[in-house]
């Protein structure tokens, strides 16, 4: 898997484990809707941290819960 997916997938999980959608989140994190949709679609090559750090404030996590999850496993990803 790449790494964007991989950052979708979780991005995916955390959304419906915290019951919120994608407007939600936009208004929390201050994360463009339009990115929000766009790491959603995979249309990026990578996300910046700074736009991961984001988007964890607006779930009220931490990066490091975010990055806590078997999608970010080495051999899960890759190369």
């Amino acid at each position: 898997m790449k790494l964007s997916e991989a950052v979708r997938c979780r991005l995916l999980e955390l959304l419906k484990e915290k019951n919120m959608t994608q407007y939600q989140l936009y208004m929390k994190s201050g994360v463009s809707k339009s990115t929000i949709g766009n790491i959603i679609n995979c249309s990026y090559e990578s996300v910046k941290l700074r736009v991961i750090h984001e988007l964890c404030q607006g779930f009220g996590i931490d990066l490091k819960t975010f990055f806590n999850s078997a999608l970010f496993n080495e051999e899960n990803l890759e190369p």
